[in-house]
Formats: C-alpha cells, structure tokens, sequence
C-alpha cells in the first residue's frame, strides 16, 4: 500500500499527478489545498493572516471562520474535484475528510503569537496536533474497491473541527493503515542543501540523520522533513519527497528521483 501526498501550493502539477497515480494500484491520496484556500478565503473577504510563534515559527491565522472556509474549499471543492478527476481517468474515487468517521482526532494547540513583541494567547485558534488516527473509514473504502482521497481536516478531542499540517497527516495516515511507502509530491525537488539551489538536491538521508535533515529544511520542507520521519517512526519502510513537476512526477518518485528517507543506513540501502 503507498500514501501519497499532493501538495497545495501553487506550481503544483495536480493534473499530471492524478493522471500518473491513476495507472497504480493500491494508492490511498492525501492532498493539501492552501493555495485555494488563500483564493477563495481572499475572494470572500478573509485574505489568510500569519501569526509569529515565539520561536520564531510562521503559520496561519485559523479562527472558526477562517476554519469553515477550510471546510468548504479543502473538504468539498478541492476534494471533489480530484475525485472528478479520477473518475474521469477511470478510477473509482472516493472523497473523505478527516473528520469523516473520526478518522484523525486532533488536541487543538495552545496558540501563543507574538504582537507588537508582546505574548497573546489566541483562544480561539482552531489548529491541532494529531493524537489518533481510526484507519476503520478508510479501510471500508478500499476494501469497496475505491480509491479514498482524504481532506486532511481533523476533528478535535472536544468534537470540533481543525486545521491539520498534511504532509503530518499523511504520515499518521500511512502508519496507521500499514503502507510501505509514503510519496509527498511539491513543488521543488525535495531536501536541498541550499534552498536557493536545485542542483543541492539531497538524495538520501536515514533515521541516524534526522537532527541534520530538520536542520536544513526550511519553510514548509520542515514539515515534510518531520513528517517523513514520523512515518518512518510508524513503521513506513520508504518516504519519498518529490517534485510533482514532470509528466511523470509518481514514477519519478518511485524511481528515486527525489529526497529518500529509510528507516537506517542499513535498511533500504538498494533504493526505494
């Protein structure tokens, strides 16, 4: 079974993504939407707002608006119209959220930014941190014969929902249903050694370099960097992260084109 992530940022081939997955069995998706959602969040009057942690940390603004523009663009716009996408490919796709059958359960965050140099609580935040995937849902879908393509939205502990990273859902996603690989497509070639150099690609790390591999991702390659060892701490065998910019960009991916992570030096050595 193989995971994969379809980022949501701009530069993101979906098209040529959705094409390539449709020829491969046994593929469960997971796909981001920020660039959507900072389209239609901006168009109905809500442009996204980033708030400043105190170490420093960027991310975004998610009051209970902001988090049912999240609900209508990433559960149902985006979501569905992958599903047309793969049903046009044929392939018999179904669209799920994480909220959907609790199948991930979040513990909102206690979000402190910093204002004016001054520390606020924000209490009305709805970001969480996953505590618990129920892979029930999903497995119902594949063993239907579908293909499920999961909005990665969280219900909270106190039956709320929330906001989620992706690429950490995808990794709680896919040690919680047993899959053997993890793909996280984006929009830059995977880790590079110097962000404003593609030729610094880094081709492979192991579990022995995670301080060194988080050290070096920046923005949101930190994410998938943590997210991709996370996986590989829930016994994924293979992490994958690639430039979903080709015409092939899965296959490029499963050939190695990208950054490789495995559990150590000594497992998976021969590739992925």
């Amino acid at each position: 079974m193989m995971v994969v992530k379809i980022g949501g940022a701009a530069g993101v081939d979906t098209d040529a993504v959705l094409a390539d997955i449709a020829e491969h069995d046994d593929v469960v998706i997971v796909h981001g939407g920020s660039d959507a959602v900072n389209e239609i969040s901006t168009r109905l009057g809500k442009p996204p707002v980033m708030i400043t942690s105190p170490s420093g940390h960027s991310s975004r603004r998610t009051d209970r608006d902001t988090m049912e523009i999240f609900k209508m663009v990433l559960c149902g716009m985006v979501n569905k119209t992958i599903v047309e996408r793969l049903q046009e490919l044929g392939r018999n796709a179904a669209g799920i959220s994480g909220i959907d059958g609790r199948t991930i359960v979040a513990r909102r965050k206690n979000v402190i930014a910093v204002e004016g140099g001054r520390r606020k609580r924000l209490t009305d935040d709805y970001t969480g941190k996953i505590v618990e995937v129920n892979p029930g849902l999903v497995n119902a879908v594949i063993g239907a014969g579908h293909l499920p393509v999961i909005a990665p939205t969280a219900i909270s502990t106190e039956n709320e929902p929330v906001n989620i990273d992706g690429d950490r859902a995808a990794a709680a996603i896919a040690g919680a249903i047993g899959a053997d690989r993890l793909i996280l497509l984006t929009n830059v070639p995977g880790l590079l050694r110097d962000i404003d150099d593609p030729e610094s690609l880094i081709t492979r790390m192991t579990s022995d370099d995670r301080d060194e591999a988080i050290a070096l991702a920046k923005g949101r390659m930190k994410r998938k960097v943590i997210g991709a060892y996370e996986a590989i701490d829930a016994g994924v065998s293979t992490v994958i992260v690639a430039d979903s910019r080709s015409d092939r960009p899965l296959r490029n991916a499963l050939e190695g084109n990208g950054t490789v992570f495995v559990p150590s030096r000594e497992e998976g050595a021969d590739g992925p």
